[in-house]
């Protein structure tokens, strides 16, 4: 029996995601690509999930699209005519469908990134709401290299984390950055040595994963919000509502609670 491609692991509140072809840097193909949406699908749903790490085996993030297998979609290119919203619709699962899942789903996703992320690799990673990474992380959008542009929202969301320049410099001339380079221009979190990568990783997740959960999820759909939204009396409006119905809620009376008593609070998504 074939070796997944995709690993899911989870413990304390936290689901792990590992991208698993090591011998090709976990490059994904169209299996491959369904294998993570389901996994995103999988963890989405479970209410015993808190928060996402995605990292990549072996010695690889995600090298992006697998080009042998690319390659051999030229004279038939109907998988890149598609619609991301036609194939959420009907449930076709591939990286387009993955970014946009976890963007819109209510449980924030870190990226843990041990290695190479490229192309759509990197397009994952940005698709995240943090990134975590290792010494040895590199990042390159690649794409231009290849004849084509960034997909995987890249060009989406790498203007929005480092500004328009320096987008267009990464994305125009298709450079590798190392990992002290993509903190400096913002790219990321945190560098950290690379052994200690996943517990750094882990750390933030169980940080965040100890929060109420439905404050934390509305907290990051009103921060992308609030991004996009040119109005902000609409957006204030917006975290009214959204505060409004949090007080109704068991969390926060506990957060209250805990507060008065000096003691430390458990929420249970309630």
């Amino acid at each position: 029996m074939a070796e997944k491609t995709v690993l899911i692991e989870k413990k304390d509140m936290i689901a792990t995601i590992t991208l698993n072809r090591p011998e090709s840097n976990n490059a994904f193909d169209f299996p491959m690509m369904e294998a993570i949406d389901n996994a995103v699908n999988d963890v989405a749903a479970d209410k015993g999930v808190r928060v996402i790490i995605i990292t990549g085996a072996g010695r690889a993030f995600c090298a992006g699209g697998d080009v042998s297998y690319l390659g051999t979609l030229v004279e038939g290119r109907s998988e890149f005519a598609r619609t991301v919203i036609g194939d959420m619709v009907k449930r076709v699962g591939h990286m387009p469908t993955v970014v946009l899942k976890i963007r819109n789903m209510t449980k924030p996703v870190i990226a843990a990134v041990n290695g190479i992320a490229a192309g759509g690799g990197m397009g994952l990673a940005l698709a995240c709401d943090m990134r975590i990474i290792s010494e040895k992380a590199r990042f390159s959008t690649i794409f231009i290299k290849r004849g084509v542009i960034p997909d995987c929202a890249a060009s989406y969301n790498l203007p929005r984390l480092i500004g328009m320049a320096r987008a267009c410099e990464l994305v125009l001339t298709g450079k590798i950055i190392n990992a002290q380079e993509a903190e400096r221009i913002g790219l990321v979190n945190k560098v950290v040595p690379h052994e200690e990568l996943m517990n750094a990783t882990l750390e933030l997740a169980s940080e965040i994963a100890k929060n109420p959960p439905l404050a934390v999820g509305l907290a990051k759909a009103a921060l992308y919000r609030g991004m996009l939204d040119p109005d902000i009396g609409a957006h204030m409006d917006y975290e009214n509502y959204t505060q409004n119905a949090l007080m109704g809620t068991k969390d926060f009376k506990e957060g209250i609670d805990s507060f008065m008593e000096k003691r430390e609070p458990v929420f249970k998504g309630e």
